[in-house]
């Protein structure tokens, strides 16, 4: 684990940049995760995101792209539409979560 500046913060990441303390995030750093890879935040964006981190709490693990459209209610198409190429990975990230298991 090591240290990263983001949006002036420094935050625990791992090897591959996400973050591994839950209480290091905020609104403000996830629009700068996601301005990292090429994603502006709308509100539902940040439905998604709310979800991830909620969930989260509830489960101990990252909610996998199943999970987010079975309880979170948002259908997977859309996570694609707003997410391009690898939802949960890029939730993830922005969420300021490890990883889901089983992403690549």
């Amino acid at each position: 684990m090591s240290l990263a500046t983001i949006a002036g913060q420094e935050v625990h990441v791992d090897e591959e940049g996400f973050m591994t303390e839950y209480d290091e995030w905020d609104e403000e750093l996830a629009r700068q995760l996601a301005a990292n890879i090429d994603i502006e935040l709308t509100d539902r964006h940040m439905e998604a995101i709310r979800f991830l981190r909620a969930d989260f709490l509830v489960v101990g693990e990252t909610p996998t792209l199943r999970r987010v459209t079975t309880a979170g209610g948002i259908p997977t198409k859309e996570l694609f539409q707003l997410f391009p190429k690898k939802p949960a990975k890029k939730m993830a990230y922005i969420a300021g979560l490890p990883k889901p298991v089983g992403c690549v």
